[in-house]
């Protein structure tokens, strides 16, 4: 991955892929400074992600974050530890 991890960037992929109607992304890993996974910057690393796209319409909860997690798989893959995720 070339691009930084930020919510900035997460939101970006997520408007691109799945061209939500409402979305929302937080950085929280200052909250989680010194925990697993916290890389010592403050950011980067923790995120929660609200979100509500069409393509979720009658998917389980399950299948709703799939498409979030696959979404953002290189993220995943380049250091975002955690990810919280709230859908309809």
């Amino acid at each position: 991955m070339t691009e930084p991890i930020t919510a900035d960037a997460l939101q970006r992929r997520l408007q691109d892929v799945l061209q939500p109607s409402r979305l929302e992304v937080i950085d929280e890993s200052q909250a989680h400074a010194g925990h697993a996974g916290a890389n010592g910057t403050g950011f980067g690393t923790h995120f929660r992600v609200r979100i509500d796209a069409p393509q979720f319409a009658g998917l389980p909860r399950v299948a709703r974050h799939r498409l979030v997690y696959d979404a953002l798989r290189d993220f995943l893959d380049g250091g975002v530890h955690a990810l919280a995720i709230e859908t309809p």
